[in-house]
């Protein structure tokens, strides 16, 4: 199953990335490519919105054959309410939960909420290719938490191992699935994840993605508080990298946000250092883990309503991409599915 999308850049954008990276943005039409939508000026309707990524709703449909998804890290800070919400999503057919331990305990206290997917857990390097036999989404949260003092490229050296070796057993046993990583640090695991399947003969640019939909997650919040908004009601595509300065919201965007430049420069380094704030506020005792989880289900079930025939899906994620020199950049994605 092809994933596609659509690059429309708007001069405002072009302009706009050119100030950040001194490079000019690339169009093509290509439709058998994975590209990138970037219009500033996008239905704000079509992106995701709250729990109703859980199937209520207009979103409740019924998927056209079995999905299962698979969750690697699942007993981890993000992976177990990441689990839980993936849970109550009427579009899972079968949930597979991998970690190296406890996942049997987390599998059957999920497998008793009352929802339609079936549970299954896996432990240890053992089961590992067990867990991903036959799945369509991969999601990969596992790693160590950022702690106290540490940046996410701190984490590169323990976590870039991790992703390299479930990397290497999803090219083995389901390599036409789509990945998603959420894995820090995000910049550099979903290159090591590309050359991974590259080496192994299985990359599909259009089926890898790092999953950036927090920084929208929570450029939303910030601006809808702000403006004494519902920040469901509101996009803010944010663009460029998953890390620091590299996280550029497009504040833009946000027509009715008046601020003057001080308290817009204050804005943006809120977003871009909102993960530091988290850990920072929870005091050596984690990081991230439960808004991480939600972002990570919303971009979870929008790749599954994609899959699922659902058109106008648009999420941000860290790709391979043409839009700038940088070989890998994140901007809003409208995920589809190609035709026979």
């Amino acid at each position: 199953m092809k994933m596609l999308a659509k690059r429309v850049l708007s001069p405002s954008f072009t302009s706009a990335v050119g100030r950040c990276f001194s490079t000019t943005a690339q169009q093509r039409s290509d439709p058998t490519k994975l590209v990138l939508n970037v219009n500033i000026a996008h239905d704000p309707h079509s992106y995701p919105s709250g729990l109703g990524l859980l199937g209520m709703g207009p979103l409740g449909m019924t998927p056209s054959s079995r999905v299962k998804v698979a969750v690697m890290g699942a007993s981890g800070g993000i992976g177990q309410p990441m689990s839980l919400l993936l849970k109550q999503c009427p579009l899972i057919s079968e949930l597979s939960l991998y970690d190296l331990v406890h996942t049997p305990g987390v599998a059957a206290d999920l497998s008793h909420i009352e929802t339609k997917s079936t549970v299954k857990g896996y432990m240890g390097p053992e089961q590992l290719k067990d867990s991903l036999q036959g799945c369509n989404v991969v999601m990969i949260p596992a790693g160590v938490p950022r702690k106290p003092g540490m940046t996410r490229d701190d984490l590169f050296n323990t976590n870039a191992s991790i992703v390299r070796d479930l990397i290497q057993a999803i090219a083995d046993t389901c390599p036409s699935a789509i990945v998603g990583i959420i894995s820090n640090p995000v910049n550099s695991t979903v290159p090591i994840a590309a050359e991974v399947l590259k080496k192994a003969g299985k990359l599909d640019p259009k089926r890898l993605f790092g999953v950036t939909s927090l920084d929208v997650v929570r450029a939303n919040t910030f601006v809808g508080e702000i403006l004494n908004k519902n920040p469901q009601s509101l996009n803010v595509p944010v663009i460029g990298g998953h890390s620091g300065v590299t996280i550029i919201p497009i504040l833009s965007a946000i027509k009715e946000l008046k601020l003057s430049e001080d308290k817009l420069k204050a804005l943006t380094e809120r977003i871009q250092e909102a993960g530091t704030e988290v850990v920072k506020a929870k005091a050596g005792a984690g990081s991230a883990t439960l808004s991480m989880a939600y972002a990570g289900a919303r971009f979870t079930i929008s790749l599954l309503r994609a899959m699922n025939g659902e058109k106008n899906v648009v999420e941000c994620a860290f790709v391979q991409s043409k839009v700038t020199e940088a070989a890998y950049f994140a901007t809003p994605i409208e995920l589809g599915v190609s035709g026979p």
